[in-house]
């Protein structure tokens, strides 16, 4: 349903841009409106500059914290996706977009955002698999949290041989 709809909505949406951008011209002038996509496109860049240089420079600090102590280095949380969109939206020409990548640069909006698509995500992970948290709670693991050890038997394929099998030729 979402895929045949999608279309229509980002055409919906490019006529809405159309539409505001002739009516914010017809009030302030063609100039003002060059100027105001101008800026977005200045902003956006800056923008999505000065988070790939945060991201950047989180790695590298990572990854010689990682080298220092020998091991992998750790993804930290907290990224820069949303500032990145935002400097996206900023770029785009308009000013649904403009106000769309405004809120995804104010934190608390941004906060916002990010939890409700973890929601929507979570949910629809949680549709994509009918067994739902039922999968989640039955790991395999003891009370105590210790892995308990088996062996997969698949009804369906006949038994591998074992490596200490007697019958096996040497």
């Amino acid at each position: 349903m979402t895929r045949k709809l999608l279309p229509l909505a980002i055409a919906a949406w490019a006529v809405l841009e159309i539409w505001l951008l002739i009516l914010v011209a017809d009030a302030a002038g063609g100039l003002a409106v060059f100027g105001l996509l101008a800026g977005g496109v200045v902003l956006g860049a800056y923008v999505i500059k000065r988070a790939g240089r945060r991201a950047w420079q989180r790695l590298t600090r990572s990854m010689q914290a990682a080298g220092a102590q020998g091991a992998a280095p750790e993804a930290e949380g907290g990224g820069n996706g949303l500032t990145m969109l935002g400097g996206l939206l900023l770029m785009v020409p308009g000013l649904l977009s403009d106000a769309a990548g405004l809120l995804c640069l104010f934190p608390p909006t941004r906060a916002l955002i990010r939890k409700a698509a973890a929601r929507r995500i979570e949910r629809a992970a949680g549709a994509a698999n009918p067994l739902g948290d039922a999968m989640r709670q039955a790991r395999m693991r003891q009370p105590d949290g210790k892995v308990v050890q088996g062996e997969v038997i698949r009804e369906d394929q006949p038994p591998a041989p074992r490596a200490d099998d007697p019958q096996l030729p040497r």
